[in-house]
């Protein structure tokens, strides 16, 4: 795959989320709903970039005294898929929400589970994460270009860890095949057990941001070796993006709220009118500005639009390298 494709697959990802929506025509009566306390399935574990952002929002809500309660409640494994499977059984009566990114499109085109978004019921795009390429502060490379070159000087000695089908192991398959090198890649189940192995140094790069990996870049006990956004971020604007580098690939995480299938209207109705009102909430903004993400919403209709284009460029990308199990 030529470099310019990869960037044109995934600079439509980044332009379509960059949206923001007013919900219009919200229901005039709060639907009912047969539980004081509803559960936010993250499929991630406490700590990772995921968790951090929805306990946060959660928090929010529930300050803000909204019915039902929310209760973030982490159920990782299986790269995301084990919650994705209890959120996706779970009845369709509002008391069960699910927090998604694209891993649940990556996980059903890899082959790993038979599913994919549109199991559930869109309710609202929330955030953005771009991603970064990471490494442990012992390599001998300090940005991408020295990374490729310790690539190619070694073919399939650099350990690069992330999640097996997830967007972790996903960037680094179209960075090998932007670049013209090869990893070995090594499978964790999650964004905390990656960062673990990086700053243990059981690995040498992984895909990290700056919501889970800010203050390890800071510090000095990670690098950031090329940030995959157009241009630089003002967060961290020291480091360069993989473009300005010879990489010329746009990549991140698109946060949003799900409900299972079969959800009627009014209820996604009532949450997607109640999340879109609490991403404006100026303090909550500022808070996960500094932790690395892009405040980027979209209601149900508009999200359930964005996903139906995400998932055709990453199937696209999928089909190019090789990935596409189906």
């Amino acid at each position: 795959m030529k470099s310019g494709l990869i960037r044109s697959l995934f600079a439509g990802v980044v332009a379509a989320v960059a949206v923001s929506v007013v919900v219009s025509g919200q229901a005039s009566a709060a639907p009912k709903i047969p539980c004081s306390t509803a559960k936010l399935i993250v499929p991630w574990g406490p700590g990772g970039g995921t968790a951090v952002i929805f306990g946060l929002v959660v928090e929010a809500l529930n300050k803000a005294g909204v019915e039902p309660r929310l209760q973030m409640v982490t159920i990782p494994g299986q790269g995301g898929n084990k919650g994705a499977k209890v959120a996706r059984e779970s009845k369709a009566d509002g008391c069960t929400l699910f927090a998604l990114h694209q891993s649940a499109i990556t996980s059903y085109l890899n082959g790993r589970v038979d599913f994919t978004w549109d199991a559930f019921e869109p309710v609202a795009l929330l955030t953005h994460t771009p991603s970064i390429i990471g490494a442990n502060k012992d390599v001998p490379y300090d940005d991408v270009k020295g990374l490729i070159a310790a690539a190619k000087a070694s073919p399939g000695k650099i350990l690069a860890g992330g999640t097996l089908g997830s967007t972790s192991h996903f960037i680094f398959i179209l960075f090998e095949e932007a670049s013209g090198i090869k990893f070995k890649h090594v499978s964790y189940d999650g964004t905390r057990q990656r960062m673990t192995a990086l700053l243990a140094h059981n690995v040498d790069v992984g895909e990290i941001n700056v919501a889970a990996a800010q203050k390890y870049i800071q510090a000095g006990e990670l690098k950031a070796l090329g940030i995959a956004t157009p241009a630089r971020d003002g967060r961290v604007p020291k480091v360069p993006t993989l473009g300005e580098l010879g990489v010329d690939l746009v990549f991140g995480l698109d946060r949003g709220v799900m409900l299972p299938k079969g959800t009627p209207a009014d209820v996604v109705a009532h949450y997607e009118g109640m999340f879109l009102k609490a991403m404006k909430d100026p303090g909550l903004k500022r808070t996960l500005e500094a932790k690395g993400n892009s405040i980027i919403t979209q209601g149900s209709a508009d999200y359930r639009g964005h996903l139906e284009k995400t998932f055709e460029t990453l199937k696209s990308a999928a089909i190019k390298v090789g990935l596409f199990k189906k």
